[in-house]
């Protein structure tokens, strides 16, 4: 029998690729399920238990939380990447990096073919394709639901039939968790004018009394919550600990999917969205005017590139190269104060803080020129704009 390796979530769709694969397609199935943080070490259990219940041949759960902090949560912080200025990709790179794995895993084990749940309605497929394709062309890829546009009730009576009788209850929420947030998807979100409840959302507010904290960052990366000390993808897991007991990171992301189609999607990002603002804060004071303008725009390209799945075009490598170099100076510290759906940025500490300069301090004192240096050079700077309105005074 020729193997195929499924991406696999224990869900109905990929539980129904399973059965598929098996009955129709006569395939010798291996899952894999790729943990980006969404998954405790119980549910790994039920979800291992669940695949050899369907029949897998073999069974592999591979956590890649320190790779895909290496790989790209470190570069999105660099970048301060909010999609739309709104949302921190949590899924969408997890997405990526999912998909990496399962290639890799489906050429260790001489697969022909690989297969995945998603829809033809969706980013995911996307991204899944265009990764599968890149790493591995010779290997195909199969995807059931999308090509038979299954309903889910009729995958549900495909798998009864099968001998496969779980209580494939409909949740009223789509969940999608990852360490830099979770996606909330409902009937809400499928409008452009309702907005998600309270319920909708994993993390419920449990804390009220506002919390101090501190943040250390070096070089751009997060390695310290109140002065204890840790590696970043640790440090951002208890990050998430704290603050997500605030409801902090809610919001509703509205953007151009890959497919052309407008879409909206709920998520929950609380060290996400803490540790960009608070990284952001620290840049505008230790990086230069001209750095900061230029980050921003090659930060924008990165997000909208890895949203679209793109993140083997070469120019990725190029401004990840540009985004690392930008952090020799972003050391330092930030004070925050956590509150009920929302933080405020005190201020930071840094060896590097450009506002310590001996040339002045804004609005109050100079020290470097004199009266008639700040004329001369005003009168200077104006010059351009009085040619112009000069030349052009009629409009």
């Amino acid at each position: 029998m020729e193997k195929v390796v499924v991406a696999y979530s224990g869900g109905l769709d990929t539980s129904y690729c399973v059965k598929y694969l098996q009955n129709e397609l006569n395939l010798e199935v291996h899952s894999v399920l790729v943990n980006t943080g969404g998954f405790s070490t119980e549910e790994l259990k039920v979800v291992e238990a669940k695949a050899y219940e369907m029949g897998v041949k073999s069974h592999t759960n591979c956590n890649i939380l320190e790779t895909y902090y290496q790989k790209a949560i470190r570069f999105m912080v660099y970048g301060n990447v909010l999609k739309n200025n709104t949302y921190p990709l949590s899924v969408s790179a997890e997405r990526v990096f999912q998909a990496i794995e399962v290639v890799e895993y489906a050429k260790k084990i001489d697969a022909k073919y690989i297969a995945h749940g998603s829809t033809g309605a969706g980013n995911d497929q996307v991204r899944f394709d265009m990764i599968f394709q890149t790493l591995a062309p010779t290997i195909e890829i199969i995807t059931p639901i999308r090509d038979l546009k299954l309903s889910r009730q009729e995958e549900i009576e495909y798998l009864k039939k099968h001998g496969v009788d779980y209580p494939w209850s409909k949740a009223k929420y789509s969940i999608n968790k990852g360490i830099w947030g979770t996606s909330v998807g409902g009937v809400e979100t499928l409008t452009s004018n309702q907005g998600l409840p309270e319920s909708a959302y994993p993390s419920q507010l449990e804390k009220t009394e506002p919390t101090n904290i501190k943040l250390h960052f070096k070089k751009g990366e997060l390695v310290g919550l109140n002065d204890e000390f840790d590696t970043s993808v640790n440090t951002i897991l208890k990050l998430e600990a704290i603050a997500s007991k605030y409801a902090i990171g809610r919001d509703i992301h509205v953007g151009d999917t890959i497919v052309g189609i407008k879409g909206r999607v709920g998520f929950e990002a609380a060290a996400a969205v803490v540790t960009i603002k608070a990284h952001h804060l620290l840049e505008k004071h230790v990086l230069s005017k001209w750095q900061q303008n230029l980050k921003e725009q090659f930060a924008s390209w990165y997000g909208m590139l890895f949203h679209d799945g793109q993140y083997f075009e070469p120019v990725m490598r190029n401004i990840e190269a540009f985004l690392e170099d930008s952090q020799k100076t972003v050391t330092g510290e930030v004070f925050l104060t956590l509150k009920p759906y929302h933080f405020s940025l005190n201020g930071i500490e840094s060896d590097h803080d450009l506002m310590k300069s001996k040339f002045g301090e804004y609005g109050e004192t100079n020290k470097a020129w004199s009266a008639d240096d700040a004329k001369g050079f005003i009168k200077i700077l104006g010059t351009p704009n009085k040619i112009f309105h000069s030349v052009n005074s009629e409009l």
